[in-house]
């Protein structure tokens, strides 16, 4: 399946559009992630714990996103944008949402 941001797809035509079509990951931040990250902070430099836990909730709101459209019967995503935001009360959750239009393309 052909996943991209642009509208469209260089070399191939789109012949149905299946309608807009989502992913989306809650993730939470456990206590040993949060408190790694506050040494980080603290001391500077990259948080490879709150990397990770971004980089897995991305993966898998594309793949929940490409599922969806597999089921619409398309082939592939155009448009794709991704968003994220900071939930809870301590802020120790992570949206993150992934959103398209799914097409059948030659």
């Amino acid at each position: 399946m052909i996943i991209t941001t642009t509208p469209s797809i260089e070399g191939k035509a789109i012949k149905a559009y299946k309608g807009i079509v989502v992913g989306e990951v809650i993730s939470g931040v456990d206590f040993v992630k949060d408190f790694a990250a506050g040494l980080t902070n603290f001391f500077g430099g990259r948080s490879a714990s709150y990397e990770g836990e971004l980089i897995e909730a991305r993966d898998n709101a594309l793949q929940e996103m490409q599922q969806r459209a597999e089921k619409m019967g398309a082939n592939a995503v155009v448009g794709v944008d991704i968003d994220y935001e900071v939930l809870g009360t301590g802020n120790n959750m992570l949206m993150v949402t992934v959103s398209g239009t799914a097409v059948v393309v030659e």
